[in-house]
């Protein structure tokens, strides 16, 4: 095999592209490389903490929807308790109210009872003067005799 003058410019041509390459070309293909790996790991780990960081988001929201139910479920209660201090209340201020008037009635009652009373004792003292005028047959003046007829009335 005959090497000639071509070959060994081939050759060295071919190793200036290389040495060119290896020195100009390959360092920033290989940082370029690099830096798209580190990227893709930092998106990775990214998505990693992404996903750590929704877990405990989900945890805290189901955590503060327990809270909030539970702030419920006292202010329910204390709603439900201050309803039944309402009917209370009420049902005490409507059992003064009917006693109240109860003694208003019975007041009205005794009133109605004297009056009644003293229109019956004035009818039995106007009975009593016509019962002796038909005794004695004669008039018996009411003005002249009020006094008398009072004290008949209040021993009646």
């Amino acid at each position: 095999m005959d090497l000639n003058y071509t070959f060994f410019l081939q050759a060295l041509s071919f190793a200036i592209l290389i040495i060119v390459t290896m020195k100009f070309i390959w360092p920033p293909l290989m940082a370029a490389i690099e830096e798209r790996q580190k990227k893709i790991a930092e998106g990775l780990a990214a998505a990693d903490r992404s996903q750590r960081d929704l877990a405990q988001a989900e945890e805290r929201v189901n955590e503060l929807l327990r809270e909030a139910r539970g702030k419920a479920g006292e202010i329910i209660a204390q709603a439900e308790q201050r309803a039944n201090q309402i009917i209370d209340a009420a049902k005490n201020e409507a059992v003064a109210e009917a006693e109240r008037q109860k003694l208003t009635a019975l007041a009205e009652i005794e009133s109605a009872s004297h009056r009644a009373r003293e229109e019956l004792r004035q009818k039995m003292s106007q009975l009593a003067v016509a019962g002796a005028e038909k005794l004695i047959r004669r008039e018996i003046d009411g003005n002249t005799h009020k006094v008398l007829l009072d004290e008949l009335a209040a021993q009646l």
